[in-house]
């Protein structure tokens, strides 16, 4: 009992000193929140979530139909409000016209003449004896036979009693007015008002429009009416055809028709109509489920948005839009989780948060505006730009944040509009086509056939979603294929979209598709000819790095494209001074048996930084940059630093060390880091006299342990069984590459002693 106490005791003490020295929760959130980029990420969600809450608010709450398309859902008044009636307004104001009499002008010297005349008969005829003395002038208009010649004459006695009968008459055809036969068919023929409007210079009276007379009316009825008005002037029968004769002679119309008058009435009294309001209680119905959507339900949807921010109470109005930004709260903490947990490189980069924040703001944005917009076009306004967003996720990031992140912003976009969950559902299906399809860009097929696949499912999909969640009538079965063309139309848009901001997404995300590798490492590239000229035995090096390394990248499960393209360039800086650099030397004395160590390190060391001002020139990649800066690392130029150190125990000043190592910086991928390694194998290969493969398996199992001790893998993710996998397959490739020669007996031992020697300088 005394020991297991004891042991008790020591296991107890082991694990307190164990959780001791283990740092707390609340100490990794304190050092967490010291981050500088803890409190960017911070910065960032809080900002992106109070833009997108606001958008979202402001689109939940937009109407999101369209004029003649069938309604979805029924849709009820929240509060009372009142609308402006247009239509009972326009017909009210039409009505009003149609009521407005029609304005004819007075021809008031017709009137005149007809006066005059009549007034001056009697007199005229006073002075002769009989009708034969009657000129044609004075005859034709009166049309006088010997008895009316007698009766006319006989009213001369009474000059002033026929002055008042003619007065009479003239103020009679005032009141039934002679007009031409167009002019009679427009006050015949006008609205529902039965008079007419007849204007004088000096005043204007309204009369039954059947007082109207066609002056061309070769009818009888036109002599009867004007006897009628004659013998209601006070003519006597004997005379009553002389007056007749002389106003329809000439058929001169005494009034005339005024359409700009007429008009400008009809407009006034128009204008003078109120405007007509109809009353809407709440629950009342503004359109149901499965009718077609009219103007006017449509503007009585939007008054009544109008109205429940005004009338409603505020927790009404607040509610829902905070309810909806917390929403957007929770689905951004959700995303920059993920992003925390499985996207590194956003997480460590500031720069990439921002950018990132911004793309999936603009989708948003986008997506909201555009249905609030054109709310029937959810194919193109709300799947196609999630479909994008993830198609531009997976080429900058990877297939599984392209998805998850994808999602997320359709999910957030599908509770804005307020869209069932089948929308979501195709946010999600476009997602992942691009997720699936997008693996890895080697040739534009890839972006085609992303296309294809996006506009087949989402098409399909459409019909799948508009089934289930729509009415299903007649009008809603051409409305559902038309959304799927649409959607359809909208997956091939996002590839040539994709296709044509391709190379705008890799500048802007700082990464390389497999599309401009392979365009990088075609032998025809400038830099690549260039470097086959000025250095080809560099440039044979080069392929043969890049030939093992891309095997070594394979067996790990790295990028082998990006690692044999990158190979190809990670030593272009030597063709400034190809002739200091073994590979190029063809025989004859080596140029840095003239210089010191010193300076034959600066030549060497220097490669690393022409090959960058070259690449920058030329303008490859930063994923390339990254070669040629890595892949020698912080390793000691050993062959200078050993000749410096000879040199140094004549002159007794011991060189460090540090200033015979190349400036860095470290591999930071493992693509590097197994170009790296295959770089120093291939070199320290050649010098081997008899490479048969245990020597090369030995050589390189060296090499990697002696850069692992080094440092040189200290940041890049390679793992220890990583690195083996990568030695075994590097040995397998030299070997397959260099053969060594049947050695003479006389040569093996002092060929073994020296291959030791060069092995242990490489």
């Amino acid at each position: 009992m005394p020991k297991e106490t004891a042991k008790s005791g020591k296991r107890k003490t082991r694990r307190a000193v164990v959780s001791v020295q283990r740092p707390s929760l609340r100490e990794q959130a304190l050092e967490l929140a010291a981050s500088p980029r803890f409190a960017w990420g911070l910065i960032i969600c809080a900002v992106f979530t109070l833009a997108g809450g606001v958008l979202a608010a402001w689109a939940w709450e937009q109407p999101l139909v369209r004029v003649g398309r069938v309604a979805d859902r029924t849709r009820t008044a929240r509060v009372d409000f009142v609308i402006r009636d247009d239509a009972a307004t326009s017909d009210a104001r039409e009505l009003a016209r149609q009521q407005t009499p029609r304005v004819f002008r007075a021809d008031e010297a017709v009137l005149e003449q007809i006066r005059s005349s009549l007034e001056n008969l009697p007199t005229t005829l006073a002075s002769l004896e009989s009708v034969d003395d009657l000129s044609d002038e004075i005859r034709r208009p009166f049309g006088l036979n010997a008895e009316e010649f007698t009766a006319i004459k006989a009213q001369s006695d009474s000059p002033e009693l026929w002055s008042t009968r003619v007065g009479q008459l003239v103020r009679l055809l005032g009141e039934h007015p002679l007009m031409s036969s167009a002019d009679w068919q427009v006050a015949r023929q006008q609205g529902s008002n039965r008079d007419i409007s007849l204007r004088f210079s000096d005043r204007s009276t309204e009369v039954p429009r059947e007082r109207a007379l066609n002056v061309q009316d070769d009818s009888g009825s036109l002599r009867e009416d004007l006897s009628d008005l004659a013998r209601r002037a006070g003519f006597g029968p004997d005379v009553q055809p002389v007056v007749v004769a002389r106003l329809i002679s000439e058929e001169r119309p005494t009034f005339r028709f005024e359409p700009g008058a007429t008009t400008q009435a009809q407009d006034a009294a128009a204008s003078a109509v109120e405007t007509r309001y109809q009353k809407n209680p709440a629950g009342t119905p503004i359109f149901v489920r499965g009718q077609r959507i009219t103007d006017a339900q449509y503007d009585r949807a939007l008054a009544e948005r109008r109205a429940f921010g005004f009338e409603a109470g505020a927790w009404r109005v607040w509610l829902p839009r905070a309810t909806v930004l917390a929403f957007v709260a929770g689905v951004t903490i959700a995303a920059a989780g993920y992003v925390s947990v499985f996207c590194p490189r956003v997480r460590r980069n500031p720069d990439r948060m921002i950018g990132l924040a911004l793309l999936l703001f603009a989708v948003l944005a986008a997506s909201c505006v555009a249905t609030a917009a054109w709310p029937g076009t959810i194919g193109l306004t709300i799947i196609a730009p999630i479909t994008l967003a993830a198609t531009v996720l997976v080429i900058a990031y990877d297939q599984r944040t392209a998805l998850a992140l994808g999602s997320l912003l359709g999910l957030m976009v599908s509770v804005a509009l307020r869209q069932p969950v089948g929308v979501f559902a195709l946010c999600v299906a476009g997602a992942g086509i691009a997720s699936w399809r997008l693996g890895e860009i080697r040739d534009r097929k890839t972006l085609i056939s992303m296309s294809g696949w996006a506009a087949a499912v989402l098409g399909a999909g459409m019909i799948v979603v508009g089934f289930i969640e729509r009415p299903v009538t007649s009008d809603t079965v051409t409305e559902i294929v038309g959304d799927a063309m649409v959607s359809a139309f909208g997956g091939v848009l996002v590839g040539m979209i994709a296709l044509f901001v391709l190379p705008l997404i890799e500048r802007g995300f700082d990464m390389t598709t497999g599309m401009t590798l392979i365009e990088l490492r075609d032998p025809k590239q400038s830099l690549l000819r260039e470097l086959q000229q000025r250095a080809p035995g560099t440039y044979n090096h080069s392929l043969n790095v890049a030939s093992i390394a891309e095997t070594a990248a394979d067996a790990i499960g790295a990028d082998p494209l990006l690692t044999y393209v990158g190979a190809l360039y990670h030593d272009i800086g030597k063709m400034n001074k190809p002739e200091y650099f073994v590979e190029n030397q063809a025989g004859g004395s080596n140029k840095h048996e003239k210089l010191s160590p010193a300076m034959s390190l600066l030549v060497i060391v220097g490669h690393v930084k022409d090959g960058l001002e070259m690449a920058r020139e030329f303008g490859l990649p930063r994923t390339l940059q990254h070669f040629i800066e890595a892949h020698h690392g912080t390793t000691l130029v050993e062959f200078f630093y050993q000749r410096a150190r000879v040199r140094a125990e004549s002159e007794g000043a011991e060189p460090a060390e540090i200033e015979y190592r190349y400036p860095g910086p470290k591999p930071r991928t493992k693509e590097v880091a197994v170009v790296m390694l295959s770089d120093a194998v291939e070199s320290a290969t050649r010098t081997l006299s008899e490479p048969t493969p245990s020597r090369i398996d030995a050589l390189v199992r060296m090499l990697a342990n002696k850069r692992l001790l080094d440092g040189q893998f200290d940041e890049c993710d390679l793992t220890l069984k990583e690195m083996r996998l990568a030695a075994d397959s590097i040995s397998k490739s030299v070997a397959a590459i260099y053969h060594g020669r049947i050695a003479y007996p006389g040569e093996k031992k002092e060929e073994k002693r020296e291959d030791e020697k060069k092995v242990e300088r490489a």
